[in-house]
C-alpha cells in the first residue's frame, strides 16, 4: 500500500542496497570514533571563537555547582529531546506508531513497520541536527555568564559528535541515492535502503 511519504509493503520493484546497522560491532566502533573526533573538533573550534578572550581560571570562577548540575541534567535531557524530535517529524509525515529505545552506544527513534521515501527520511534525519544548532548557537553567542557559555560549547559539541549516526545516513541519502527513488526501512539502530531495481541496473551496469 502507497501513501505520499511511506509505504506499509515493500514494493516488488525494489531491492535492498544498503544497510547501516549501529548495532553492528564495526559500525558501532566507527561511529563512537567519528562521534569522538566530530565533537573534540567541535569544542575545540567553539573555544577558539567564543572564549579565545578568557582563560580557563575565569570560567572556573564563573560557574557553581549549580550550573554543573544543570548541564549534567541538560545531557540526559538533550539526548531524550533529540529522539523526540526525530519522532516528531516522522509523527507528521506518518502518523503512525514509533518505537523508541536505548542500547550503551546509541538512543534511537523509529518506524519499523514502514518504508519511508527519501524526502521524508532526510528531514527526519537531520531534523535534530538543525533544531539542536540553532537551540545551541543562539544562547552562546548572547549569554555573558562565561560558565554557561563554556557549558553550552560542551553541549554544542556533545551534539554535534551524537549526529554521527544522522549525518551519515543524510550523506548517505543526498549525495549516493541523489537521482533514485529511494526507500528506507528505520528500526531505530538499523536503517535499511532499498532503490528500484531498474535504478540498481543502472547503477551497476
Amino acid at each position: 500500500m502507497k501513501t505520499n511519504h511511506y509505504f506499509y509493503d515493500l514494493p516488488e520493484d525494489y531491492k535492498c542496497v544498503k544497510v547501516i546497522d549501529a548495532k553492528n560491532k564495526k559500525t558501532s566502533i566507527l561511529f563512537v570514533l567519528g562521534s569522538l573526533v566530530l565533537t573534540l573538533l567541535v569544542f575545540g573550534i567553539g573555544l577558539i571563537i567564543f572564549m579565545q578572550k578568557y582563560n580557563f581560571d575565569n570560567v572556573i570562577d564563573a560557574g557553581n555547582i549549580v550550573i554543573v548540575i544543570v548541564f549534567i541534567l541538560s545531557m540526559f535531557l538533550y539526548i531524550v529531546l533529540h529522539e523526540l524530535t526525530h519522532g516528531l517529524f516522522y509523527k507528521i509525515f506518518t502518523h503512525e506508531k514509533l518505537t523508541y529505545g536505548f542500547t550503551l552506544t546509541v538512543a534511537y527513534c523509529g518506524v519499523p513497520n514502514l518504508y519511508v521515501k527519501r524526502k521524508a527520511a532526510i528531514i527526519t534525519t537531520l531534523a535534530p541536527f538543525v533544531v539542536f544548532n540553532i537551540v545551541f548557537l543562539v544562547p552562546i553567542f548572547f549569554i555573558p555568564n562565561l560558565a554557561i557559555k563554556f557549558l553550552l560549547i560542551v553541549l554544542f559539541a556533545f551534539h554535534f559528535g551524537g549526529c554521527i549516526g544522522d549525518l551519515w545516513v543524510a550523506i548517505y541519502l543526498i549525495f549516493k541515492n541523489r537521482d533514485k527513488q529511494v526507500i528506507v526501512n528505520d528500526t531505530g539502530p538499523k536503517q535499511t535502503f532499498y532503490v528500484k531495481v531498474e535504478d540498481y541496473e543502472n547503477q551497476v551496469s
